[in-house]
């Protein structure tokens, strides 16, 4: 006798077998699709970059400041370096960590904080750097950011770690935490707003470091590439305020030769010279420049002239 229930319930399976095999190759077929139509943009966007004129090592002696280190934005290698590990005072370099930082923090960037007396505290007596707001002024999180790197406004440091950690020194925890996420080897912050302090310090190559991460943030690339900034009205200043980028004040010209400088940020203390860290697009490639130490004697300047003088020579390498 035939066992009709075993050959119905193996017809069945086979069945199953079949529709699960065909679903099976639907499914691997489509994802496969995707995953060469992906790696053929991959590859496209790999042979454009192979196309770009890369400059790979390049002598950048010879310029005002002792400390300097030029890399590749994609990369981080290193193109030209003078004394880039050894350790400098990062003067208010510092604020692009606590720009940084604040923004990962601070969740609401519209969110309405509220400068208090205290927050000024010692601050005019260090002759620090102010946006210009006011004890009592309610301003937005988002117009204090533009505060930090634009003109390089004390206030607006310590205004934001206050709000976003309790105090600036659990604030300064949470900079030193992402500092040695990011493997910054040789940095050590005291503050959020590079006052000197023998404790806070760092190296052109861990700036570098830094201001690679930062840039992959939007919020931070669209804050340091801004020329100027106009907050809306507040209640002591009912036409708001405009600041302006203390690097782009003093750049009449962003154009080098293949590009442009793309933005930056600037620092000085009598201890640190003049620092800056900005970076600059050429021959569609990004390059990173962090200098410091470079003093007086050679102007009013000397890190803004020589990020011209490197940028240049990267697009004279270029063609």
């Amino acid at each position: 006798m035939v066992d009709k229930r075993g050959y119905r319930s193996r017809k069945r399976m086979r069945r199953q077998r079949r529709t699960l095999l065909f679903v099976l190759a639907v499914v691997f077929i489509f994802f496969g699709m995707e995953l060469v139509v992906q790696w053929g943009a991959g590859m496209g966007s790999w042979l454009e970059e192979m196309k770009k004129p890369v400059v790979k090592e390049l002598d950048i002696s010879g310029i005002n400041s002792p400390y300097a280190i030029l890399i590749q934005a994609r990369n981080g290698k290193t193109v030209g370096d003078i004394n880039g590990e050894q350790r400098i005072y990062p003067a208010s370099l510092t604020k692009m960590m606590t720009c940084l930082t604040a923004i990962e923090e601070i969740g609401n960037l519209n969110k309405e904080i509220t400068l208090t007396q205290e927050m000024f505290a010692g601050l005019y007596e260090q002759n620090a750097t102010q946006a210009g707001f006011q004890p009592g002024e309610t301003v937005r999180a988002v117009d204090l950011l533009y505060g930090v790197m634009l003109p390089s406004g004390a206030e607006c440091c310590i205004a934001l770690a206050d709000t976003i950690a309790g105090s600036e020194e659990g604030f300064v925890e949470l900079m030193n935490k992402k500092a040695d996420k990011l493997g910054m080897k040789d940095t050590h912050f005291m503050n959020s707003t590079g006052l000197h302090d023998l404790e806070h310090y760092s190296t052109a190559g861990d700036m570098a470091v830094l201001l690679k991460a930062a840039l992959k943030n939007d919020t931070f690339r669209e804050i340091i590439e801004s020329p100027w900034h106009s907050t809306p009205p507040t209640n002591i200043h009912p036409d708001g305020i405009t600041y302006y980028s203390t690097m782009f004040k003093n750049l009449s010209d962003p154009a080098v030769t293949g590009g442009k400088i793309m933005g930056g940020k600037t620092g000085y203390t009598g201890e640190a010279g003049h620092c800056l860290a900005s970076f600059a697009e050429i021959e569609g490639v990004e390059y990173i420049l962090v200098t410091a130490g470079a003093s007086n004697e050679s102007g009013s300047t000397p890190h803004i002239a020589d990020a011209v003088t490197v940028y240049n020579r990267v697009g004279e390498a270029a063609q």
